[in-house]
């Protein structure tokens, strides 16, 4: 039988689709960037259509440079930018508006008024999760509440709603001619509708937002046959479905409790393995599903989420033009030999853990004269670091768990100067792997399990390598210091917005 499988990974700015062997080896591989749509301050937007059309190239141009089939493929596994909501016809395909991105901030009220005298945490003890612009929940309501004739036509039964994943599957799978609508339990997870215990959509919940249970997609595991390709791509596998991060989590083969993953891309993602039991979190971390494998039981994880990391290096380029291309900051970066004494804030869509402020805004704190570009490009990278290490002692406290070292992946860990920082401002290794693209390797990992490339998890444990480790070399009192200096220009960045 065919031993190859094809991830298809829609993220943020791009989808790519990469090939692996069963020795978990990229073949090939082909990414497409697509539009972002900002229609006012806050409000970030996709062109699902775009996304799709998208999808089906890069899938397309990576069998083609590896002059393969789609039959000679075992399958097809779906990794996604998680919370980014689609509502679209079930009769003539179309998105009923762009998609709203985990990024856009325009659910602000809606999310206040829900959360009422009941607090942010109103529904933690059942989702995990506070009641905040990130997640999906709020911005269905914001869709049927905004755009004309969508609630009727919801309650009518002929809309639906789908994270990425859910668009791409029903599509792969027919579109309005009996195309699957299905999610997967880390994708639900991410929506504030689904009860952690039970796996389901949660009544009360659904009655409190005024969400229609009939638009939501049917939750699976996150590794079994969804169903069969049609069109261009007829009778392939659709074997594996993970937000992004639990892709990456399971990429990094972090199948034990205690075992950890930080992922640098777009955001940044700390998620921590806890095992058969929801933890629930006392320091602002979000309790998520981390994956569940056809029957077994499902496993959950602790996450610390940072809006704004990569897409700092992107606003370096694309707004304040100081560089061409993003990979030219760490040559930029490395003519000082610090930050000069300034810390960089991205708080462009407030700030998501610890904090959930979600009026809080940018911030550069500690500017002088002496300051240069070389400065503020130091400090972009370092921000990401400070971020990380701000969830990494919010996931100790909730947990007591002190982590030996920290697995890493994502577009930024080719960056050494920020990797020997991490390590430094951590004061633990960081441990980059051969295969960086874990996010994509964990979705080919689950559909491999569903259709028999790969026996078990042992058998993807034996392929994690490791390719670099940072050791810490940052004297105590140095590190004190420094994170003592990010800490207050943090509370700088706080109640911005009135």
């Amino acid at each position: 039988m065919a031993k190859i499988i094809a991830a298809l990974d829609q993220g943020t700015t791009s989808t790519r689709c990469i090939l692996f062997n069963q020795s978990g080896e990229i073949i090939s591989s082909c990414q497409k960037e697509h539009r972002q749509i900002y229609p006012q301050p806050g409000w970030v937007e996709h062109d699902p259509m775009e996304i799709w059309e998208n999808s089906i190239y890069v899938i397309n141009q990576a069998l083609y440079n590896a002059k393969l089939d789609h039959t000679e493929l075992a399958g097809l596994g779906i990794t996604n930018q998680r919370e980014t909501t689609v509502i679209w016809s079930k009769v003539t395909g179309q998105p009923v508006y762009n998609a709203i991105v985990w990024q856009d901030t325009r659910t602000d009220q809606i999310c206040t008024d829900i959360a009422g005298k009941k607090g942010q945490d109103r529904f933690r003890s059942k989702v995990g999760l506070p009641l905040a612009t990130y997640f999906s929940g709020p911005k269905i309501v914001w869709i049927l509440d905004n755009v004309k004739g969508a609630r009727e036509k919801a309650l009518n039964g002929e809309l639906l709603f789908g994270t990425i994943d859910s668009w791409l599957v029903w599509n792969l799978t027919g579109a309005e001619e009996n195309g699957r609508h299905v999610t997967d339990v880390t994708n639900a997870s991410r929506t504030m509708l689904m009860d952690l215990k039970s796996l389901e959509w949660d009544k009360d919940i659904l009655k409190i937002f005024n969400i229609p249970e009939a638009i939501l997609p049917e939750i699976r595991s996150s590794s079994e046959l969804y169903g069969k390709a049609k069109g261009s791509l007829s009778g392939l596998s659709i074997a594996g479905i993970l937000g992004d991060q639990h892709a990456a989590l399971f990429g990094q083969t972090c199948f034990d409790p205690g075992q950890a993953k930080n992922t640098y891309g777009t955001g940044c993602f700390l998620l921590l393995n806890t095992g058969e039991e929801p933890t629930l979190s006392e320091h602002g971390l979000l309790t998520t599903l981390g994956y569940k494998i056809g029957d077994a039981k499902p496993i959950y994880a602790l996450e610390g989420s940072v809006a704004i990391t990569g897409a700092l290096v992107q606003w370096l380029r694309d707004n304040l033009e100081l560089i061409q291309e993003s990979a030219e900051v760490e040559e930029l970066a490395n003519q000082v030999e610090d930050n000069g004494g300034i810390y960089f804030v991205p708080a462009f869509s407030g700030l998501y853990a610890p904090y959930w402020q979600s009026n809080a805004r940018g911030v550069i704190a500690g500017l002088t004269r002496f300051i240069t570009k070389a400065h503020i490009a130091r400090a972009v990278l370092e921000a990401t670091a400070f971020q990380t290490k701000e969830l990494l002692a919010a996931m100790e406290k909730d947990t007591g768990i002190m982590l030996a070292s920290l697995k890493v992946d994502g577009g930024m860990v080719k960056n050494e100067l920020l990797m020997q920082f991490q390590a430094d401002i951590l004061n633990v290794p960081v441990i980059r792997p051969t295969i960086t693209e874990t996010t994509a390797l964990g979705a080919a990992y689950a559909a491999g399990l569903a259709v028999g490339v790969w026996n078990d998890q042992d058998d993807l444990r034996d392929y994690w390598q490791e390719d670099r480790v940072w050791i810490p070399a940052m004297e105590e009192t140095e590190r004190e210091k420094q994170y003592k200096g990010w800490k207050k220009a943090v509370k700088r960045s706080f109640d911005w917005v009135d």
